[in-house]
């Protein structure tokens, strides 16, 4: 794993601010994670994590509507944001004689966005993420199985028990003050790290954040999330058959998991990297190729890091399959990993663990998004140097303990997609 250099500090108002250099090439990126997703909303205020990463292209004090897209498209840069259970993000990539640009865009609306909120925006974009959802969720096939899975792996009132989308109901409830008072809460310099990778000028970077962030005032107000303790495992198997608007018949399978950033995620991780990553993976060996009951497999652990995680496996049935053989021969394949896995299934796990932690930070927009990540999440950027070595010393025993306590059937959630004419 190669080693990056990186400094570690923070403003008078609370931001933190992490500088990579990185000279290969003239390009730097400017990326800026919130503490603030789904996790944090309340009963009746879903979905508004990701309204902001809407709204926060819509203008600002200095900044126009779609001004935001035109001047960093116009520099030659790239920009976007994405919205998780436990942050938002917003990330910007230019040639590196823009980054002052870049600096007074994000802190503009930091500082200014409400300045740019008003009725008729907050109606546009409520109506844009709706529309999200009906293309997403409501209305593509399998489309809401992740929302279904939320609600059954994590009981109400937990703080993973809606996704990040939200609900209908609850972004027409929204109103024009909830939005402002959700804003002020959590995107203030205290709740963000700022992280700038590239080829860049310390001295002259530093100047420009403390230019354009340092006046931005802190909010001592900022409550901690609820609570996501709860017991490990959900303790019965939970079914529901969804008639859908689908041709082939599909299984997902969800488990409740240990916390991302434990030891126990890791070996996690690799047994489900075991299971499904890949042709040469037990599922597909087994349900694609050898008894050819399914058409495609995949399992990926979902890392959330309150309390507990998801890890979720499918696979759909081939034509003609009757979809219950396919998920006994799911369970059994998950099940038999926690009799040990063989050292060549370690090491083709570990090339895989590899080739993917090494592709996390191979451009600089890459790296400046692990750093936001690991400071965020765990207040140790420093993980970017050490993570992959972390998850490649996890052992076989280990990962057939993980396969042991988390496939179980008193711990998972079984949802099977049919078409509609079939139910």
């Amino acid at each position: 794993m190669p080693h990056f250099d990186f400094s570690d500090e923070r403003l008078d108002n609370g931001l933190r601010l992490i500088l990579s250099q990185d000279h290969a090439a003239p390009v730097v990126a400017v990326n800026l994670w919130y503490n603030v997703g789904s996790r944090h909303e309340p009963e009746g205020k879903t979905g508004f994590a990701h309204l902001f990463e809407h709204l926060m292209f819509e203008g600002s004090r200095n900044v126009a509507k779609g001004e935001h897209f035109a001047l960093v498209e116009a520099a030659g840069g790239t920009l976007n944001a994405t919205t998780w259970c436990d942050r938002t993000n917003y990330y910007d990539t230019a040639p590196s004689n823009h980054l002052e640009l870049l600096l007074w865009l994000e802190a503009d609306r930091m500082g200014g966005l409400l300045d740019g909120i008003s009725q008729e925006t907050l109606d546009n974009q409520r109506d844009v993420v709706k529309n999200e959802r009906r293309q997403r969720y409501d209305n593509a096939p399998y489309g809401t199985w992740s929302e279904r899975m939320h609600w059954a792996v994590f009981p109400p009132g937990h703080p993973y028990h809606h996704p990040t989308i939200g609900s209908m109901a609850d972004l027409d409830a929204a109103s024009l003050d909830d939005v402002r008072a959700f804003f002020r809460r959590y995107y203030a310099p205290n709740n963000a790290v700022l992280t700038i990778v590239g080829d860049f000028d310390k001295a002259e970077a530093w100047a420009w954040v403390e230019k354009y962030f340092g006046g931005i005032p802190r909010n001592d107000d900022i409550a901690p999330p609820p609570s996501g303790a709860i017991e490990p495992t959900i303790g019965a198997e939970v079914r529901e058959v969804v008639p859908d608007k689908v041709q082939l018949e599909k299984v997902f399978v969800g488990y409740r998991a240990p916390a991302y950033g434990t030891r126990e995620f890791d070996a996690l991780t690799m047994a489900m990297v075991v299971a499904g990553h890949g042709r040469g993976s037990r599922l597909h060996r087994t349900l694609v190729v050898e008894r050819q009951l399914a058409k495609d497999v995949d399992a990926n652990p979902w890392p959330f890091v309150g309390g507990a995680a998801i890890a979720v496996g499918t696979a759909t049935a081939r034509t003609g399959v009757p979809v219950a053989d396919v998920e006994a021969a799911y369970h059994e394949v998950m099940q038999g990993i926690a009799a040990g896995i063989t050292d060549e299934e370690l090491a083709r796990a570990r090339g895989l663990v590899e080739r993917y932690e090494l592709m996390q930070v191979q451009t600089v927009a890459d790296r400046a998004d692990a750093f936001s990540e690991y400071a965020t999440l765990f207040d140790d950027p420093g993980l970017v140097n050490t993570r992959l070595d972390a998850l490649l010393s996890v052992e076989a025993a280990e990962v057939a303990k993980a396969a042991a306590s988390v496939f179980g059937p008193d711990n998972r959630v079984v949802l099977t997609f049919v078409p509609e004419e079939a139910a």
